[in-house]
């Protein structure tokens, strides 16, 4: 009989409005990510928006027969929180590059539209959705531009990495000793990472957390470093980041 009492034909024909703009709001990001066959397309988008609705939605109506539960703010925090899960889902690391953030990011805007749309905010849920939509468009000439630029390496960030190829017996104390020699330097690793190389050697390559490197310093360091017992090969490389 709860359910009888709580029924209230104006408040369902609000949500009713909430949920279509959301459905039509998210569906239009959704078609976009559909056509470029994204991870999360029009269904997921779609999908995301209407749920962020129904549960925002949900929060005004409790807060209206029961003002003493948790508010409409504190409903579209969680629901934040749990499109952050779903949209963590989406991001893959594959060696050196990673995936899916954009993906990711737009979930979160289509969880922003629906949320706008079951709060009421027909207008505003229009107006995020088309600034989520000219985010994915517009931006992507200009970004490929970017991208088809060769890196002027004056304006960029350089990273420095050393490379050591030793012997697979020899490898956890040339880790070691790498790390200590690196740090004796000033030139500290950020990070170490050791795979094999080939049957018998394996490969240990440490990020330098320096920006800028005095090439003879390094150089020496490598020179070195392939005195050490074990040691194969030592030499270093840089990039921009």
């Amino acid at each position: 009989m709860q359910a009888m009492d709580n029924f209230n034909w104006p408040a369902l024909q609000g949500m009713a409005v909430s949920l279509v703009a959301a459905f039509l709001f998210g569906s239009m990001i959704g078609f976009e990510r559909q056509v470029r066959q994204r991870t999360a397309g029009l269904r997921t988008n779609t999908l995301v928006a209407v749920g962020a609705a129904i549960f925002v939605s949900l929060g005004n109506r409790l807060s209206e027969l029961h003002p003493g539960t948790q508010g409409t703010t504190q409903i579209v925090a969680y629901v934040v929180s749990g499109i952050g899960f779903l949209g963590a889902g989406a991001i893959m690391k594959e060696g050196a590059n990673v995936t899916g953030l954009n993906t990711a990011a737009t979930l979160w805007g289509s969880g922003a539209v629906g949320a706008c749309c079951g709060a009421g905010f027909i207008a505003e849920g229009l107006l995020a959705a088309v600034f989520v939509l000219a985010s994915n468009t517009l931006l992507r000439p200009v970004v490929n531009r970017i991208n088809r630029r060769p890196v002027d390496e004056e304006h960029s960030e350089a990273s420095y990495t050393v490379y050591v190829i030793c012997e697979k017996a020899a490898q956890a104390d040339v880790h070691e000793r790498l790390v200590d020699a690196l740090e004796a330097a000033a030139y500290p690793a950020r990070e170490v990472d050791q795979h094999p190389f080939g049957p018998n050697d394996a490969e240990i390559e440490a990020l330098l957390y320096a920006t800028a490197v005095n090439a003879d310093e390094l150089d020496a360091v490598t020179t070195g470093i392939e005195q050490w017992p074990g040691v194969k090969q030592a030499f270093w490389s840089s990039g921009a980041d």
